[in-house]
């Protein structure tokens, strides 16, 4: 099954997304195929069709128009369309048809602005890729065209690329978003979801742009190299894209950015090297005191007591310390950490430091305790 998309169509495909950037532009959307794409595209992956129609078409193309390649009737199709619709733009969506016969699509772009008098972005998705592949070309496409002349920078103009809903899921994220910005003074302008052509051709005027999804990033360093326009990587809504972990602390991740958190456990990461610790830490064996059995008797009796995790060295544990994950004992009762196999403990309180610096990534550490504090305790014989 893992080689089956090498042949056929995946869901969500190149062509949906290319559609998904544009749905919202006020253009007529033209899919080169015979009618099934536009089927998918419109029933299943774009949720705004049922409650915001757009301007999308499918070509129609017949065994023969595929065979000869006359693209003369596709565009004498869409010159009629068009005088019949009030639309800014034209786009030609690829599907494998086009990709198959080898359509020249500079030349049909041509041809059609010059039939129709519009603006016409031709955008090459061959229907298998995935739908990432088609927005990333359809943005660049679409800033390529219509922004065209540099512009006084806007203070607090703030550009958010990428936003669809393929990749942010909520329809109201674009308004989530704009709402955000206001709080801080900002105006955040977010193209395709809620902002148009219009909002497009002035993004010179940015003071920065915010890419929010990986599809857009070509987009804004195209931007950055034209017009000179910054822009960071990153999406603020953990709200939306995390509820469950922003609920375990919403004042501490409300204006967090997911970036700002994949990058600060990353950092916790380097700083303590994860990866050596882990190693080293099933690499020695810390010395055995007890058997488990003896260790267990010890423990019925009541021969015990609670420290801090911190300090476990030289003490007997009186439990299995197993951290999960992976889920494999570090210590089991009877064992003692020396000095020599610190790295065990080194390694457990790397895990636990995570947990102290990001609420709702505490570690799971079976036969540790951990309170209100965050702070982790363990029993050891008396």
């Amino acid at each position: 099954m893992k080689g089956l998309r090498k042949y056929l169509t995946p869901f969500a495909p190149d062509q949906s997304g290319a559609v998904s950037v544009l749905y919202e532009l006020g253009g007529i959307l033209v899919i080169c195929d015979a009618g099934g794409c536009v089927g998918n595209v419109c029933g299943f992956d774009e949720p705004r069709w049922f409650s915001r129609k757009s301007a999308i078409f499918s070509a129609g193309l017949r065994d023969m128009d595929a065979i000869l390649g006359r693209d003369d009737r596709l565009v004498a199709k869409l010159t009629s369309a068009v005088e019949k619709l009030d639309v800014s733009f034209a786009a030609i969506i690829g599907t494998p048809v086009p990709a198959v016969i080898g359509t020249d699509y500079k030349a049909l772009g041509r041809m059609t602005e010059k039939k129709t008098g519009l603006p016409v972005l031709t955008i090459d998705t061959n229907g298998m890729d995935l739908y990432d592949r088609g927005q990333e070309k359809a943005w660049l496409a679409l800033f390529k065209k219509f922004v065209v002349d540099e512009m006084p920078v806007e203070k607090g103009r703030v550009g958010i690329i990428g936003a669809t809903p393929q990749d942010l899921s909520d329809l109201s994220a674009g308004d989530q978003l704009r709402q955000i910005f206001a709080a801080d003074g900002k105006k955040a302008v977010c193209y395709g979801m809620g902002d148009g052509l219009d909002a497009v051709k002035q993004a010179a005027s940015a003071e920065y742009n915010l890419v929010v999804s990986p599809s857009a990033l070509e987009t804004a360093k195209y931007l950055q190299k034209q017009f000179g326009t910054p822009y960071v990587v990153g999406y603020p809504l953990v709200k939306n894209m995390l509820p469950d972990l922003y609920a375990e602390d919403p004042d501490f991740y409300r204006n967090m950015r997911i970036q700002d958190l994949a990058q600060g456990i990353h950092r916790l990461i380097r700083q303590h090297d994860l990866p050596r610790l882990m190693l080293q830490a099933f690499d020695v064996l810390p010395e055995m005191k007890l058997t488990p059995h003896r260790a267990w008797q010890r423990q019925v009796k009541g021969e015990v007591e609670t420290i801090e995790l911190e300090n476990l060295v030289g003490r007997v544990s009186a439990n299995m310390i197993l951290p999960y994950p992976p889920g494999v004992p570090l210590l089991m009762p009877g064992e003692m950490i020396t000095e020599e196999s610190r790295a065990v403990l080194d390694f457990l309180l790397m895990l636990c430091s995570v947990g102290r610096h990001y609420p709702g990534f505490e570690t799971d550490i079976h036969g540790a305790k951990r309170d209100d504090n965050g702070v982790y305790w363990v029993r050891v014989l008396k």
